[in-house]
C-alpha cells in the first residue's frame, strides 16, 4: 500500500492550452479518493499523470515516498481499470488475468493462486474458460477488476470504470469495488462524473473545474458545508437552488430579500452574516430542505408548479415563484401529493441556507 502525493503538478499541451493548473494533493495511504466534476474538468488527465500514461509538464508525483515523474507506468506499483474493459478478445478470463503476470515471469502457481482468489473475490470462477464475447458488461468489468487485483499493486486506478453498465448493474458494482476496498486495504483513485458515485464511495471527494481543485472533503462536509458556489451546485441531486437577493436588518431581524419576498435568518445565523449586510449575495437551498408550508407561514414562498415528477416514495416538484424558478424535492402522503395541483405553499429551512457572494462565489 502507499500514499499519493501531488506537489504543484501541470499539465500543458504543446497547443499552449493549460489543462491542469499547479494541483497540489495528499492521497492517504489506505484511502479511497474520488475525483469528480464536469466533462472536461482534467479529471482523466490527472489520473493518467499518477499512472505514468500522460507526460507532466510541471511539478512532482510521490507513490509512497518515490517521485516517479521519470518512471515507466509499469514500474510505479499501479493497476488501472478503465472504461472500455481492455480486454484481449482472443484469451480466456483465466489468460486475461494472469498475463500481467506472466509477463513479469511469475511461478506459474503463484499465478494460478492469485487468479483464483481475485475469481473468488469478485464471483467470476465459473466464468474463467470463457471469451469476453461470451459474457456481459458487467462480467466484463468484473474480469477487469480481477486483473488488476492479481498484480497486488500499492495503488488502484478506476477511469470511470462503470460508465458503459445500465443503472442496476450501475449501483452493484459500485458497492463491489466498495467492498473490495474494504477487503484489500489498498488505496484507490477513482474518477467519475456521477456525482452519486462520488458520494457513496469515496472517503474523500476531490472537485474540480477546469484543471484547478475546488474542494478536498468528505462526502458529508462537501454536501453541508461547500466552500464556494460550483461545489455547492455540483454536490446534490437534484442541484441546489440559487436565488439572489440583498441581506436587510429590520425590527432586529436579518432578512434576505428576493424580489419583494422576505425570508428570515434563524438567531445561529447573525454572527455569520451580519458583516454582509445590505449587500446582495447568492442564496442557495436544496431542494430537500423545502417542504409544504401553509398559507401565512414564515419563510414561505407561494408557487406555481410548473411540473410534477412522481418518484414512487418522493415528488420532485417544479415551481415558479417570483420569477423565480426553483425544485422542491418533497416526502408527501397521497391526500398532500393530490391538493398540488397548479399552486402550493412551500417552506424554506432556513437553517439549511447557504449564502456565497456574488463576485468571487466564495461561501460567506
Amino acid at each position: 500500500m502507499a500514499k499519493v502525493t501531488l506537489k504543484g503538478v501541470e499539465k500543458q499541451y504543446p497547443n499552449g492550452f493549460k489543462a491542469v493548473h499547479g494541483i497540489n494533493l495528499d492521497i492517504k495511504d489506505g484511502e479511497f479518493m474520488v475525483f469528480v466534476g464536469p466533462s472536461g474538468c482534467a479529471k482523466s488527465t490527472t489520473l493518467r499523470m499518477v499512472a505514468g500514461l500522460e507526460e507532466i509538464t510541471g511539478g512532482e508525483i510521490y507513490i509512497g515516498d518515490k517521485l516517479v515523474n521519470d518512471v515507466a507506468p509499469k514500474d510505479r506499483g499501479i493497476a488501472m481499470v478503465f472504461q472500455n474493459y481492455a480486454l484481449y478478445p482472443h484469451m480466456s478470463v483465466y489468460d486475461n488475468m494472469a498475463f500481467g503476470l506472466k509477463l513479469k515471469k511469475t511461478p506459474k502457481s503463484e499465478i494460478d493462486k492469485r487468479v483464483r482468489d481475485a475469481a473468488e473475490k469478485l464471483e467470476i470462477t465459473d466464468l474463467l474458460d470463457r471469451k469476453p464475447k461470451d459474457m456481459s458488461g458487467g462480467q466484463r468489468q468484473r474480469v477487469a477488476l480481477g486483473r488488476a487485483i492479481v498484480r497486488e499493486p500499492e495503488v488502484f486506478l478506476f477511469d470511470e470504470p462503470l460508465s458503459n453498465l445500465d443503472a442496476k448493474l450501475r449501483v452493484s458494482m459500485r458497492v463491489r469495488i466498495s467492498q473490495l476496498h474494504k477487503e484489500l486495504g489498498s488505496t484507490m483513485i477513482y474518477v467519475t462524473h456521477d456525482q452519486v458515485e462520488a458520494m457513496t464511495m469515496g472517503d474523500r471527494i476531490c472537485v474540480l473545474r477546469e484543471g484547478k481543485i475546488m474542494q478536498v472533503d468528505t462526502p458529508l462536509n462537501l454536501y453541508n458545508h461547500p466552500a464556494n458556489k460550483f461545489v455547492a451546485g455540483f454536490i446534490g441531486s437534484p442541484t441546489m437552488n440559487f436565488l439572489n437577493g440583498v441581506i436587510e436588518e429590520k425590527d432586529g431581524k436579518l432578512l434576505m430579500k428576493v424580489k419583494g419576498t422576505e425570508l428570515e435568518f434563524p438567531e445561529s445565523m447573525r454572527e455569520k452574516i451580519k458583516g454582509h449586510t445590505g449587500k446582495e449575495v447568492s442564496f442557495g437551498i436544496r431542494p430537500e430542505h423545502i417542504s409544504l408550508g401553509k398559507e401565512g407561514e414564515q419563510n414561505a414562498l407561494k408557487g406555481n408548479i410548473l411540473v410534477k415528477e412522481q418518484m414512487g416514495n418522493e415528488e420532485i416538484v417544479y415551481f415558479e415563484s417570483e420569477g423565480n424558478q426553483i425544485t422542491a424535492r418533497l416526502t408527501l402522503n397521497q391526500e398532500e401529493s393530490l391538493s398540488l395541483k397548479e399552486t402550493g405553499i412551500f417552506k424554506i429551512d432556513m437553517e439549511k441556507c447557504h449564502l456565497f457572494d456574488t463576485d468571487t462565489e466564495e461561501a460567506i
